[in-house]
C-alpha cells in the first residue's frame, strides 16, 4: 500500500545536521524551506547551494531555499526541528505564531535541557501542545548523510500512521528510516550517548587502549539503558539504531563533536581552549549536568556520566576521574 507523503517540508536549524536533513527531504521531489539564524548561511545556500559555514564542500539541492523568517515556513505540512537542544525552547517559542493544530514537528536535536532537565518532547509539549510530536534519531554523521552515503534512522511517533507518513517522506535510496512508537527511548538514548562519547574521547586522548574503549561503550550502554528505562523507554529501543547504534558511532570516531571534546581533554587541553573559535555545538558538554541531575532525580546510577560532568565542570581532573571509575566497588555486571 502506498503511503501518502508530506509535500511541504520545513527544517528549522541550518547547522550541519539540519542542512543534511534538508538535503534528504528533497529526495522525494519536495521543495524544502530551511530556516537559518545567520544571514551569511542564508546567502550561501541560496546563492551557491552550499552551507559553507557548517557543511562546506557539499553541493546542496536547488530545491532547498534558505530563509531567516519563520513566516516562510507557515505553509509547511511537516517541520523538522533541528536547533541545538539548549535552544529548542526559545526556537519553538519563536515559531509558535505559525503552528496550527496537529502540525507534525519532528525533534532532531539530542540533549537534555539544562535547568528543567526536560527531554525535547517535554519541551515541545510545554511550548506547542497543539503540535503532533515525532523524534528522529540514529547513528549518522551529517556530512555522510548529505553526501548520499548509506544511512538509517529511527522515526518515533505515537501515531503509527503519522510515523509512516514521516518515514515515507524522508526515505530515499540511501536514507532508510525505521519506525517506532517509543519517543522517550528514541530521544533519551541520543541525549545520554553524547556524554558517554566524551568519556571515550578522553580514554582515546589518554592512550588507554582498545580494551578501555570497548569497556566504556559497553558500560556506557548500561547507563544509557538504565536511565532511559527509568524514564519509560523500552529496552528494545535502546538496542536499536537510536540507542546502541548511535552510541557506537558517536564513541568511535573523532568526526563526532562529542568524542573530539573528550579527545582534546585527554590530551591535556582545557575545555575553554578546545571550544575557542568553534561554530558547531557538542551537545554532550551542555547536556552532561542535566543528565546527571536526571539520574539523581530517578535514583539511577550513572558513574561514567558523573565522571564526565565532574571533568567538564572543573571539579575533577582527567586522571582523578579515571582513578575514581577504576576504584569503584566490584559488582555484578547485571546490577
Amino acid at each position: 500500500m502506498t503511503v501518502q507523503t508530506f509535500s511541504k517540508v520545513g527544517v528549522i536549524g541550518a547547522g550541519a545536521w539540519g542542512t543534511a536533513l534538508a538535503q534528504v527531504s528533497t529526495l522525494g521531489g519536495n521543495k524544502v524551506i530551511l530556516h537559518a539564524r545567520e544571514a551569511e548561511v542564508v546567502a550561501s545556500i541560496n546563492n551557491s547551494h552550499e552551507n559553507s559555514l557548517y557543511l562546506g564542500g557539499v553541493r546542496l539541492s536547488a530545491d532547498i531555499t534558505a530563509t531567516s523568517d519563520f513566516a516562510d515556513l507557515a505553509a509547511c505540512d511537516l517541520i523538522l526541528a533541528v536547533p541545538p537542544a539548549q535552544f529548542m525552547r526559545a526556537t519553538l517559542t519563536a515559531f509558535k505564531p505559525y503552528v496550527r493544530e496537529g502540525l507534525p514537528i519532528v525533534l532532531c536535536a539530542k540533549g537534555v535541557e539544562r535547568g528543567s532537565d526536560a527531554l525535547m518532547t517535554e519541551v515541545l509539549e510545554a511550548v506547542l501542545p497543539e503540535a503532533a510530536a515525532g523524534v528522529l534519531a540514529g547513528p549518522n554523521f551529517a556530512k555522510e548523510v548529505a553526501m548520499g552515503l548509506p544511512s538509517a534512522v529511527t522515526i518515533a511517533c505515537k501515531d503509527e500512521a503519522l510515523g509512516a507518513r514521516i518515514a515515507a517522506t524522508l526515505a530515499g535510496p540511501t536514507f532508510r528510516p525505521y519506525q517506532s512508537t517509543d519517543l522517550i527511548g528514541a530521544e533519551a538514548g541520543g541525549a545520554i550517548k553524547n556524554v558517554i562519547a566524551i568519556a571515550c574521547g578522553i580514554a582515546e586522548g589518554k592512550g588507554l587502549g582498545r580494551n578501555a574503549h570497548a569497556a566504556l561503550i559497553t558500560r556506557g550502554f548500561a547507563e544509557m539503558s538504565r536511565m532511559a528505562m527509568a524514564l519509560g523507554a523500552r529496552f528494545e529501543t535502546m538496542s536499536g539504531l537510536c540507542g546502541l547504534g548511535d552510541l557506537v558511532l558517536t564513541c568511535s570516531s573523532p568526526q563526532s563533536r562529542n568524542m573530539s571534546v573528550g579527545l582534546a581533554l585527554g590530551q591535556g587541553q582545557t575545555l575553554a581552549q578546545f571550544l575557542e573559535g568553534k561554530v558547531s555545538v557538542a551537545e554532550g558538554v551542555q547536556s552532561a549536568p542535566a543528565v546527571v541531575d536526571l539520574g539523581r532525580k530517578h535514583k539511577v546510577e550513572l558513574p561514567i556520566c558523573e565522571a564526565v560532568n565532574a571533568v567538564l565542570s572543573g571539579d575533577m581532573d582527567v586522571s582523578r576521574a579515571i582513578e575514581a571509575l577504576l576504584s569503584r566497588p566490584l559488582k555484578s555486571e547485571r546490577a
